[in-house]
């Protein structure tokens, strides 16, 4: 992902996501603090389709929705999947699978998370992650939605 790419990016989230809406602050700085882990998909002439936001962050954690973190947790141990989202043409041609493999792949070994909304477990689940679900996780969805579930996939 390049700076030029998030204005679309916030497009495709506004699409993807429009009850979890984050400001174009939020993509850019998750640019800044890891450019790595920060993925677009763009058609053969050159147009954002979707994308994939991680970065390392600490187990049992998720950063709240629509706020700048500032920087990167120094005992950060997982990598934490904060975004993948695809325009709805986009979907079902293996896209998610392939970045996902890219996002592992940063991860050097460390386990992936992500909080699942929308109703998104069995995607999630196809892909490899596991529901953790206890109660001080409840309370740090709250901000995610009632079908907010924390994933892991190891």
């Amino acid at each position: 992902m390049h700076e030029d790419d998030v204005r679309r990016v916030v497009d495709v989230a506004s699409v993807c996501y429009p009850q979890h809406y984050e400001d174009m602050a939020i993509f850019l700085e998750r640019l800044r603090l890891f450019p790595d882990g920060c993925l677009s998909l763009e058609t053969d002439d050159g147009r954002v389709e979707g994308y994939i936001l991680a970065y390392p962050w600490t187990a049992g954690g998720a950063p709240p929705l629509n706020q700048l973190v500032l920087r990167l947790p120094a005992e950060a141990d997982v990598l934490y999947l904060h975004d993948l989202a695809l325009m709805p043409e986009m979907r079902g041609h293996g896209h998610a699978a392939a970045g996902l493999e890219r996002v592992v792949h940063v991860a050097d070994g460390r386990p992936v998370t992500l909080v699942s909304v929308n109703g998104t477990v069995p995607f999630w689940s196809g892909l490899g992650f596991q529901v953790i679900d206890t109660p001080a996780l409840r309370d740090k969805l709250a901000s995610y939605g009632e079908d907010a579930r924390y994933m892991v996939r190891r």
